[in-house]
């Protein structure tokens, strides 16, 4: 049996391997129902833009730091971290077996955000957002394939399940819906750097952490 690395793999591998399908003409509104922040949570928001200005001075922000002075922050914002939501970070994946190719995919994934109140008979959590983040001069595409592979796992047990790839200024978003194939669809690209999309990134944090659990079933 051959092992596979996640972080290793293409796009166009793990699009095979997994039996993905892109589709295209995405949009946050369709998806989800987007509210108006407030002038508080807007001020925040600035602020952890201005907290990570100093760390691109050196041309890269390394990833840990793009999770703690970004990511974190922006859950917290969000409202991840308040219960029914459990946020768990840097655990191996289950392995996941390719049985027509002899195969097995390994890897670890950097941060998710599970649902406790929807966990399902079968003790499986509900997988509400899944978080690949990256170093900031990388771009968010490189850690597509990486986010694509461990978020498609949630398919075997819901109906789809929203992504994100980051390093730290620009934020890509991925819709994942199970079916024959299955398929993902990347949202429009946000940045922290830029006001109104700055706002837009916290909306779309916001209605994916307060989706209700029976549309949560449907992920």
């Amino acid at each position: 049996m051959t092992t596979l690395n996640a972080n290793k793999l293409s796009l166009e591998e793990v699009e095979w391997l997994l039996n993905l399908e892109e589709r295209e003409g995405s949009n946050f509104t369709s998806l989800l129902s987007l509210q108006p922040i407030t002038a508080s949570e807007q001020a925040e928001v600035e602020q952890i833009h201005q907290d990570f200005r100093p760390y691109l001075r050196g041309k890269k922000a390394l990833e840990g730091q793009v999770r703690l002075v970004v990511v974190a922050p922006l859950l917290r914002l969000a409202g991840f971290y308040r219960p029914p939501i459990q946020i768990r970070v840097e655990e191996d994946i289950e392995r996941i077996y390719i049985e027509d190719d002899d195969q097995v995919i390994t890897g670890k994934f950097d941060i998710i955000a599970v649902n406790k109140n929807s966990t399902r008979s079968n003790n499986v959590d509900f997988w509400v957002l899944v978080i690949e983040t990256k170093r900031s001069e990388l771009d968010t595409i490189s850690g597509l394939p990486q986010l694509l592979t461990y978020a498609s796992q949630s398919l075997q047990h819901q109906e789809f399940v929203w992504g994100l790839v980051t390093n730290g200024i620009r934020y890509q978003f991925v819709y994942l819906q199970r079916g024959n194939p299955s398929t993902y669809q990347q949202m429009p690209l946000l940045n922290l750097l830029e006001s109104d999309s700055a706002i837009r990134l916290l909306q779309v944090l916001k209605a994916i952490c307060q989706l209700p659990g029976d549309r949560n079933l449907a992920v």
